[in-house]
C-alpha cells in the first residue's frame, strides 16, 4: 500500500497479519450482475410490450447498451435501479460502430434483431481485452436456425426471413460461449419448432436470461446444463424481472 506522504518514514513489509475478531454481523446490497443484465436488455427486443428490469448496476456497459436500444428505437427509462423498456413500434435494425465498438456484449442484439425484424447489421463487437475472441460461434449458432450473414465495411449483415429450430453446437476452441448461448437461446425463442443447444454455456447469466425469457412466455429447459432445448413459441410478451 501507498505510504501517506505527511506520515513519518516507515518499514514497508510486504505481508497482512489478520487475528479472527469475529463473528462478523451486517448485511451488504449486492447489485445486480452486468454480464446478466446485457443480453437480458437485448431480449427485450423480441416484444413490442414493456418490460420491467430490477437492480440493475449504474455502470458504463448498461448505459451503452441503452444507447445502442434508443438508436434502434426503443424507449428506455432508467431511474434508481430500475430499467423500464418499451420497444413499440422500433424499426431500427443498425447497431453502429460508434456504440457496439465500445462493448463486446453489443453482439448480443443479433438474435433479436434476426427473430423480430428479419435482418440486422450489426458492427464487429469491441469492448474485449481478453485475446482473441471471434463471433464465430454467435454466425455458426445463427445460421444453423437459417440465418445468412456476410461482412461488409466491418459490419456484419445478417438475413434471415424465416427462423427455423434445429440442432446447435456450440463448442469452441476455447470451450462454450454465454453471449452465443444467449444470441442462440434469444433468436431460437421466436423460431419455428424445436432447437437444441449442445456444448451450452452453464454460467448462472444463462439461466438469469432463459428465465427472463420463460417470463416473457418462451419454453426452455435445460438452462445451467450443456443441453438447451428451446420450443419456439409464435410471440412473447413485456415481462417484470
Amino acid at each position: 500500500a501507498a505510504r501517506d506522504a505527511g506520515a513519518p518514514d516507515q518499514a514497508v513489509t510486504d505481508k497482512l497479519l489478520i487475528r479472527p475478531n469475529g463473528p462478523l454481523r451486517g448485511t451488504v446490497a449486492v447489485n445486480g450482475a452486468k454480464n446478466a443484465v446485457l443480453p437480458i436488455m437485448a431480449a427485450c427486443l423480441l416484444t413490442d410490450e414493456t418490460s420491467v428490469i430490477d437492480n440493475v448496476p449504474r455502470v458504463t456497459d448498461v448505459v451503452t447498451m441503452i444507447e445502442i436500444l434508443r438508436r434502434l428505437g426503443v424507449r428506455v427509462e432508467f431511474a434508481a435501479d430500475r430499467l423500464t423498456i418499451t420497444p413499440a413500434g422500433y424499426a431500427g435494425t443498425v447497431a453502429p460502430y460508434d456504440l457496439v465498438s465500445r462493448m463486446r456484449a453489443s453482439i448480443c442484439v443479433l438474435g433479436p434483431l434476426l427473430a423480430r425484424r428479419g435482418s440486422a447489421q450489426v458492427s464487429m463487437p469491441g469492448g474485449c481485452v481478453i485475446g482473441a475472441r471471434p463471433v464465430d460461434l454467435h454466425l455458426k449458432g445463427l445460421q444453423a436456425l437459417g440465418a445468412t450473414f456476410s461482412i461488409e465495411h466491418g459490419y456484419i449483415v445478417a438475413a434471415a426471413p424465416h427462423l427455423q429450430g434445429g440442432r446447435v453446437h456450440l463448442a469452441g476452441a476455447f470451450g462454450s460461449s454465454v453471449l452465443a448461448t444467449g444470441n442462440v437461446m434469444m433468436a431460437a425463442a421466436l423460431a419455428d419448432g424445436m432447437t437444441v443447444i449442445e456444448h451450452a454455456a452453464c454460467e448462472p447469466e444463462v439461466v438469469d436470461l432463459a428465465d427472463f425469457l420463460t417470463a416473457m412466455g418462451a419454453k426452455i429447459g435445460g438452462q445451467g446444463g450443456p443441453v438447451i432445448r428451446i420450443e419456439g413459441v409464435p410471440v412473447l410478451h413485456g415481462a417484470r424481472h
